[in-house]
């Protein structure tokens, strides 16, 4: 059973930090670049941060560079979002997001809710 389940989020007072985890089970997670999106209440959805398979390269929204830090540990089938300087701007719902672009796989996590209080 293919599955992306995303845990750590909570709330967190601004300046703050948290870090997500996002574990995959059912499918060869080496093999897929993961995305971490967000979505704040009335707003769209927004990508945040990504990572390549093998972990060698990155890219950030401008929103979070500096502050947000994406990486993965492939034996433990598991990606980060590590989130330093936390602002209320951050609150959302954040996802995880895995895709193999050759197979056009496609798996999102249910998401974990992320509230910064200033």
């Amino acid at each position: 059973q293919v599955q992306l389940v995303e845990s750590g989020g909570g709330l967190v007072q601004a300046g703050g930090s948290l870090r997500l985890s996002c574990t995959a089970s059912g499918f060869t997670f080496s093999s897929y670049v993961v995305s971490w999106y967000r979505q704040a209440p009335g707003k769209e959805r927004e990508l945040v941060a990504i990572i390549t398979s093998n972990g060698g390269g990155t890219n950030y929204a401008d929103s979070v560079k500096g502050r947000f830090t994406i990486s993965r540990d492939n034996a433990k089938n598991t990606a980060y979002l590590q989130m330093n300087s936390l602002k209320p701007e951050d609150t959302a719902v954040y996802r995880c997001n895995a895709v193999e672009l050759e197979l056009s796989m496609d798996y999102w996590g249910k998401g974990t809710l992320v509230t910064v209080s200033s």
